[in-house]
């Protein structure tokens, strides 16, 4: 079986490729294709990969976990007992790598995915073929996962938690590595945002390396992040001042012009890292034609910002 995970990440239209994967699912199933979205794997399937409080020993609740995805696992090649062709499975889940809340609480990207991919990776039996992965600028990132939070009844950042974000030291670079240390057999596909966040049927024809794939539902534009004016009447409602807000319209960008350059930079860095081949950790796709599918990005090979040695490739997720 061919088993592809899609993990997002947050904020990078994963919603949206979701909806079109769901709409989709009768042609999908034609190509020998199976989708577990969320709706899947956050009723129980995935129960006891991390350890929950009672009686039961970690390693008892583990192992039943291994056993349930694996009879899961077993349903869907039965299923494709009749189809020629090997049985393609996607996973998409982008709370499988962590969550914002969690982020924003460290002021770093998803600090745990090592361990948790680590986990996730056991648990499938190391089965993982390809894992897809979407990064987006640290600046449009970081303000959406804030706007999101604020909206929710979180309190507006103050000005040092900001420079906290924007300094930290932490960028997809570090992500990558820890995920690729997690899933060392699987091959990594790095899509960024701004190329394919209102393209899903391009970020699936890289996931699955052909072009045949539906364009129905493709253009829907699901759980956008809140404007201003939906910040203010959030946080009004929650009897709070919205003073700190900027008294403008359209997106609400908190982050200081400096701050923002910096986050630039160290976007730009990893960037450049992936184009240059990430050390064999990842493959960046910059292509949009269906007919390039396959093909990586032919960006000159460059070197910036930090060393690109090989010192911290291999560290333990």
């Amino acid at each position: 079986m061919d088993i592809t995970l899609h993990l997002g990440a947050h904020r990078c239209a994963s919603t949206s490729f979701q909806f079109y994967l769901r709409q989709n699912a009768n042609r999908l199933y034609q190509q020998g294709i199976t989708v577990w979205g969320p709706s899947h794997t956050r009723k129980g399937l995935f129960s006891g990969v991390f350890p929950q409080p009672g009686h039961i020993p970690a390693a008892q609740q583990f192992a039943r976990a291994r056993g349930r995805v694996a009879l899961a696992l077993n349903k869907v090649l039965q299923d494709r007992v009749q189809q020629h062709g090997t049985p393609r499975l996607i996973i998409t889940d982008e709370n499988m790598i962590g969550t914002p809340r969690t982020n924003l609480r460290d002021m770093r990207l998803y600090p745990g995915i090592g361990e948790r991919m680590a986990r996730y990776g056991a648990v499938l039996g190391g089965r993982v073929t390809r894992v897809a992965l979407s990064i987006r600028a640290q600046d449009a990132y970081w303000a959406s996962c804030l706007a999101f939070s604020v909206a929710r009844g979180a309190s507006i950042p103050t000005p040092l938690a900001l420079e906290h974000m924007a300094i930290s030291p932490r960028s997809w670079r570090d992500v990558i590595t820890d995920l690729a240390c997690a899933m060392p057999g699987a091959e990594i596909l790095v899509m960024p945002h701004e190329i394919y966040g209102a393209m899903p049927e391009r970020k699936l024809a890289v996931m699955l390396s052909t072009g045949d794939v539906p364009r129905g539902h493709a253009r829907e534009w699901l759980n956008r992040g809140p404007d201003l004016p939906e910040l203010r009447r959030a946080v009004m409602r929650q009897g709070a001042s919205p003073a700190a807000l900027p008294p403008r319209d359209g997106p609400w960008r908190p982050f200081a012009p400096s701050q923002m350059a910096a986050m630039a930079e160290t976007y730009a860095d990893d960037l450049f890292w992936l184009r240059a081949g990430a050390e064999g950790l990842a493959t960046l796709t910059e292509e949009t034609d269906l007919a390039c599918v396959g093909q990586t990005s032919r960006g000159p090979i460059q070197t910036r910002g930090r060393h690109d040695g090989k010192e911290d490739t291999r560290r333990l997720a």
